[in-house]
């Protein structure tokens, strides 16, 4: 069942989304050679705490830490760690932050240091792709309509996008329907609604779409050790348009 928020309940998630993209904003001050993604982790967990709100993808179905720190091959649920990054590595981080019972969910791709030119390029592809999947959420469009937009547009620019790991409603829960894929045919799924709330997160390979998964049975990473990278926001459809939760621009 979709849960349709309020305009006031789209407000409390907004006060996440902005604290997430806050948060966001001072990991990005962090990332650099040398940093482990175990301390980006324990600045995270300390922040929310000092703006009472809690990391809420610690200790769901187990997982053990603040963030999901995915580190070139990993396409997500990348562990953190005390191995520090290197020069040329890109990193995702995932969070989701809950204020006062309602989440947000975002993740980044940084660069950490000089990254080659396919990995900025990945960057630059997978980030648009976000956006463009961003234009298709009005009132009327389906899901499809989004998964299409971005599969087209990824594929035009010899990447693939990630199958196994899909957007999805958010609210309360973490995980609400329904569930979007960033691939697929237009017209096809649900038909969007104001008041609906979604995550849209393509994960897109340099290679191959496949992944295979760690033995923490929780890291995925590309099947063929090629490059991977996410960016995600948490939206709501409204009358006047998709209203970014997690905007990093305006705060």
């Amino acid at each position: 069942m979709i849960i349709i928020k309020t305009e006031q309940e789209i407000k409390k998630m907004k006060k996440a989304g902005e604290l997430l993209a806050k948060t966001h904003k001072e990991i990005a001050k962090m990332i650099k050679p040398g940093i482990t993604t175990y301390e980006i982790d324990q600045f995270v967990e300390e922040y929310l705490k000092k703006h009472n709100a809690t990391p809420e993808q610690k200790g769901y179905y187990g997982y053990p830490y603040a963030i999901c720190a995915s580190i070139n091959d990993e396409i997500c649920h990348g562990f953190p760690r005390k191995e520090p990054l290197k020069n040329g590595d890109i990193v995702t981080i995932d969070m989701v932050v809950n204020l006062d019972g309602w989440l947000a969910d975002s993740a980044w791709t940084y660069e950490v240091g000089d990254i080659s030119d396919e990995a900025r390029k990945l960057l630059n592809v997978t980030k648009k792709a976000l956006y463009i999947g961003i234009e298709k959420a009005v009132i009327g469009n389906r899901i499809g309509d989004i998964s299409h937009a971005i599969q087209t547009y990824v594929e035009s620019q010899g990447f693939s996008v990630v199958r196994d790991f899909v957007g999805h409603g958010i609210g309360r829960k973490m995980h609400e329907a329904p569930q979007v894929p960033h691939f697929g045919k237009p017209g096809r799924g649900p038909r969007l609604m104001e008041g609906m709330v979604i995550t849209i997160e393509p994960m897109v390979n340099v290679g191959k779409y496949n992944c295979v998964i760690d033995d923490n049975q929780w890291t995925a990473r590309t099947i063929d050790g090629k490059l991977s990278a996410q960016y995600e926001h948490t939206l709501a459809i409204t009358k006047d348009g998709p209203l970014i939760l997690t905007d990093q621009e305006n705060i």
